[in-house]
């Protein structure tokens, strides 16, 4: 059994009703991923034998006093072969933690009250063992792997007990936005075969749901996986990663080439970022690097140290550009030269990067930084259309972070939302590209739409 990590203490029981089930058409193989929350989960103690704890806002595995905690998931509207199941759980921010956070088995019984379960009559823990999760921490996403139990839908109960005195505690579904939750994975992310896909966004990972949700649309989508920057908020620590980061986005962080942001480098020096990402980040403590997708040229570039005329980063990026042989460039930082929100102007100090860029016939830019979406049409570095020469650019900061507004609109700007969270995901063809705005579940906000390189 693959265990991440996953908290509880005595025993864990979940039952889930809704889902939202994502969908993405990344090509010929794709995978749907479904997150269900729990419809009833709950503990039970064994010094107060006749109490219901069903609408604690915790679930509590413990051996002093012993207590067990109960989950039930409902999965419904799933299709094809489930690949993964898993169980996430949160524990509770002002705990000390444990150094056990319990062991998690399958419950035969699915009838079992949310209201009406106590140490008397709690059903009996008779299921598979799916693991048992190490020490755990407070304000933290642990998991457990169920694909074991969960095969397709129906209505699944779990259990979590623990044999240590000190207990492992994890928020419930009365919690809110830190309910437990059931993530199921159907089909396969096998890439396709063809062009390849590059898919990513900015500013993404906090204590909200904007990046669990962003995060699903990927679950579903092959290819490299690039950010823009403001990777988790707010102050870049080890600890947001672990919290935040890592959860999330963290399962894609093999496949995933990133930028570090101003929040990033709220750490000094970005240093848990660097750590984090290790050697996918690029050589350490840089920032910036380069690769080749098929014929494409990549560019990740760093907006948070000198970009100025003749500096080390911009001398870099000049010798790279005339190094590389591939006919098509796309490069990405987090600072945007161009942008119409109205909580960050435009980077200016980032032109020398984006003149390069034009000097060698690049062909996109995309930026991070404010919580928007914005699609500007080609243009040379003081901000004039080119149609001939000019880089498109993208502002993709819609991957978790509250929204901004915009305020007025720049010229060349040719589509804009404010409200919805999602990625961008270009294919990359032999000697053009496709663009196309892909909303989280349940929103319908959409662009797209094919370039050439010059």
């Amino acid at each position: 059994m693959g265990i991440r990590k996953l908290t509880v203490g005595s025993v864990a029981i979940l039952t889930v009703t809704s889902a939202a089930i994502v969908i993405s058409t990344a090509g010929p193989a794709s995978a749907a991923t479904a997150t269900f929350t729990p419809v009833a989960d709950t503990y039970v103690q064994s010094d107060t034998a006749t109490t219901n704890y069903g609408t604690s806002t915790q679930i509590v595995v413990d051996n002093s006093p012993v207590r067990r905690s109960f989950l039930r998931f409902t999965v419904s509207g799933v299709s094809g072969t489930i690949t993964s199941a898993k169980i996430r759980l949160r524990t509770i921010s002002g705990n000390s933690g444990s150094p056990a956070g319990g062991t998690f088995k399958a419950v035969s019984s699915t009838s079992w009250s949310e209201t009406g379960t106590t140490w008397n009559n709690q059903p009996a823990i008779d299921g598979a063992t799916l693991g048992t999760i190490g020490s755990v921490g407070e304000n933290t996403w642990y998991e457990v792997d169920a694909s074991a139990v969960v095969k397709g839908n129906g209505t699944f109960s779990f259990a979590g007990t623990s044999s240590n005195s000190d207990g492992a505690y994890y928020d419930t579904r009365e919690s809110g936005a830190d309910a437990p939750q059931l993530v199921v994975t159907t089909g396969t992310t096998t890439p396709p075969s063809g062009d390849p896909v590059f898919v990513g966004v900015g500013d993404i990972a906090n204590s909200g749901s904007g990046d669990t949700q962003t995060a699903a649309l990927l679950d579903g989508i092959s290819g490299t996986v690039f950010t823009t920057g403001d990777n988790v908020y707010d102050n870049g620590t080890a600890s947001e990663f672990s919290s935040y980061y890592e959860p999330t986005w963290g399962r894609h962080k093999s496949r995933t080439r990133p930028t570090p942001g101003n929040h990033d480098y709220n750490t000094s020096g970005a240093s848990a970022y660097y750590s984090y990402f290790g050697s996918v980040a690029g050589p350490s403590g840089r920032g910036y690097y380069s690769y080749d997708l098929g014929n494409w040229h990549v560019v990740s570039l760093n907006s948070n140290i000198s970009m100025s005329a003749g500096s080390t980063q911009e001398q870099w990026l000049r010798a790279d550009l005339a190094a590389s042989s591939k006919p098509c460039t796309i490069a990405y930082w987090h600072h945007p030269l161009y942008t119409s929100s109205s909580n960050h102007a435009p980077s200016t100090s980032t032109r020398p990067l984006y003149q390069a860029l034009y000097d060698y016939n690049a062909d996109v830019v995309v930026w991070g930084h404010n919580h928007v979406y914005e699609r500007f049409a080609p243009m040379n570095a003081n901000g004039a259309a080119d149609s001939s020469r000019g880089l498109r650019s993208f502002v993709a900061g819609m991957g978790g972070a509250s929204h901004y507004a915009f305020g007025t609109i720049q010229p060349n700007s040719e589509a804009r939302n404010s409200d919805t969270y999602g990625v961008l995901k270009f294919t990359l063809h032999s000697g053009s590209y496709d663009w196309q705005f892909v909303p989280v579940a349940g929103k319908t906000y959409s662009d797209s739409g094919t370039g050439s390189c010059h």
